[in-house]
């Protein structure tokens, strides 16, 4: 008996739909995003000049008036009206589907899993991030589509991997004048960071993230906090977890409990599944998890040889 069921026809079919839009929303954000911020005219000393403003609010001169500039400064702002329109059109599309995917019970993922996703992607620093452990289930079925049997899935925390290699310019995100902390308490303001672990942030409910770090290597520091913020989490470290990082990504839009979308990205299939089983095999792991550990390896390689994910 396989570990999972497929999606309904018409769940399925939503599902598919939904991915569309959501991926083109996607594509339109990206393109909205290089219009960012506008053009100007300024006077200087008598003449004008086209200054292009950031969204950083950062400026740099284009140059003096003249047709060129002019012909730029039309060319950016019809640019940016189209951009700007089609990511509204696409955004009020996707909260159409938001509401069909909850009708007709689409996703399952827990809408806090999901809104922590959608933030760091508004944010700009979700590239910085891989879903690792348990949580990743959520994008193996969704590119699948089934769901699987629900004792594979019972957690109630998410491990964040960051990606240290990165992190000198994790910390230029202008965005980032948030700590990570701040970050997630735009999604629920009771998140607060564990006394005994400041690598974990927990809410009112119970529900944690876990922020993780490949162990310390070249130049990396050593320990080390996510942000400047002497009251931001800090990442604490993770053997092996380096051959995470340098596996193949996959990546997946899920759907929560209320039809909400965001991109998971996560590690393969075989990367998850030579992971747990290595993990089921340390002297040190909890022997209440190993069972689970064995369980989640082989349900996800049954379903990546059943439905090619990875391939």
């Amino acid at each position: 008996m396989d570990p999972w069921i497929e999606l309904d026809e018409d769940a399925l079919r939503q599902y598919i739909d939904a991915k569309a839009v959501f991926e083109a929303w996607e594509s339109a954000r990206a393109k909205a995003a290089e219009v960012r911020g506008g053009m100007l005219w300024r006077t200087t000393k008598g003449r004008e000049y086209l200054i292009r403003t950031g969204a950083d609010n950062k400026q740099k001169s284009l140059g003096v008036r003249s047709e060129t500039t002019e012909d730029m400064y039309a060319r950016f702002n019809a640019r940016k009206e189209a951009a700007e329109a089609r990511l509204k059109t696409l955004a009020d599309e996707l909260d159409r589907h938001r509401r069909l995917n909850r009708a007709i019970r689409v996703g399952r993922a827990p809408d806090i899993l999901v809104a922590i996703l959608h933030v760091m992607t508004r944010l700009n620093i979700a590239e910085h991030f891989i879903v690792i452990g348990t949580h990743a289930f959520y994008a193996y079925e969704a590119a699948a589509g089934v769901r699987l049997q629900e004792r594979a899935l019972a957690t109630r925390d998410v491990d964040l991997l960051w990606n240290t290699r990165k992190r000198l310019q994790f910390a230029s995100q202008k965005n980032l004048d948030l700590s990570m902390l701040d970050v997630l308490r735009k999604v629920d303001s009771t998140f607060d960071i564990r006394d005994d672990q400041l690598f974990t942030a927990v809410n009112a409910k119970g529900f944690e993230v876990d922020i993780l770090r490949r162990e310390a290597a070249d130049l990396d520091p050593h320990p080390l906090q996510l942000t400047d913020d002497e009251d931001d989490l800090w990442a604490v470290q993770v053997r092996r977890a380096n051959v995470l990082l340098g596996s193949p990504p996959f990546s997946a839009p899920i759907v929560s409990v209320t039809g909400r979308m965001a991109r998971m990205t996560t590690i393969s299939p075989a990367a998850f599944v030579e992971f747990k089983r290595w993990m089921a095999s340390t002297a040190e792991r909890d022997p209440l998890k190993i069972s689970r550990d064995r369980l989640q390896a082989s349900i996800v390689e049954e379903l990546a040889n059943r439905f090619r994910l990875g391939v």
